[in-house]
């Protein structure tokens, strides 16, 4: 187990109806060939589990379409020495399995594979009962405690598939957004990939070859059929809701692409990681 705020309590419901059952979590993301080095080489992972502020029973980081698989994975290795990480996984590995299961071929996504295959695998392979899923370039904006009460409300309501927090303080968006609201939470339609908190177990099934009209509106071409694009449309389909925190929100920013402000990004997070404290 990683434990990084050693003052929070684990978190206790009544998961699937066992009382004093403790519910598990794994918060999870990928790196890829244009970030795995702001992962891996700074303390920007460590600083993602942090800011999330709960005592998290897995960290598993999958490895995507990079060129050099055995280098990051030499880097991977170092958290997991570090307790950072509790597992790195290579989604190579699994690819062929995963779509599979799910009843995907890698042509279907058009253009949206690499896009999709760590999300999917991620879900697939997890080995707890919730899965906190953040994007590399995503991370809490704020401290505010989200996750416990989300989790609460999608057992009281199987209607309630994903959680989330606000994207980049954009409260006012969520809540347009919404079609009802409680004291803590938006409730809608919607899905992204930048953040979500599902339980893997509804998403292990083929619920991946749906399409509905609005999904194809709000999601650019050139993203093919990805994963995020087909949960949204899956959702749609079947009437399913996400809440969204009225207080606790994550923010989203591009990594550079061009290699020279890259490198002096990167550069500038070592630095920044070695100043005393």
């Amino acid at each position: 187990m990683v434990l990084l705020y050693g003052d929070i309590s684990p978190q206790w419901v009544n998961h699937m109806g066992t009382p004093g059952r403790k519910t598990t979590i794994t918060f999870e993301t990928k790196c890829y060939e244009n970030d795995w080095e702001y992962l891996l080489k700074t303390e920007r992972l460590k600083k993602a589990v942090a800011l999330c502020r709960y005592p998290f029973d897995r960290v598993v980081l999958h490895i995507n379409n990079v060129k050099n698989p055995d280098k990051v994975a030499r880097y991977a290795s170092r958290l997991l020495l570090s307790g950072v990480i509790s597992e790195f996984v290579q989604v190579s590995d699994y690819a062929r399995q995963v779509l599979d299961s799910f009843g995907c071929g890698p042509e279907s996504f058009g253009g949206g594979y690499y896009y999709s295959i760590a999300e999917m695998t991620a879900i697939y392979l997890c080995k707890t009962d919730y899965l906190l899923h953040f994007s590399s370039d995503t991370m809490m904006a704020n401290g505010e405690e989200w996750i416990e009460s989300a989790i609460r409300k999608m057992e009281e309501n199987p209607e309630i598939l994903v959680a989330n927090p606000t994207w980049n303080d954009k409260f006012h968006r969520a809540r347009e957004e919404s079609v009802a609201e409680d004291g803590a939470f938006y409730i809608g339609q919607g899905f992204s990939d930048q953040c979500y908190l599902v339980a893997p177990a509804r998403f292990r099934s083929p619920i991946y070859n749906e399409k509905h009209a609005v999904t194809q509106r709000n999601f650019p071409p050139h993203g093919g059929e990805s994963f995020e694009k087909r949960v949204d449309a899956y959702m749609r389909n079947h009437g399913y809701l996400r809440i969204t925190s009225k207080r606790a929100s994550y923010r989203h920013r591009n990594f550079p692409r061009n290699r020279l402000a890259k490198l002096a990004a990167i550069w500038l997070a070592i630095a920044r990681s070695r100043l005393p404290v």
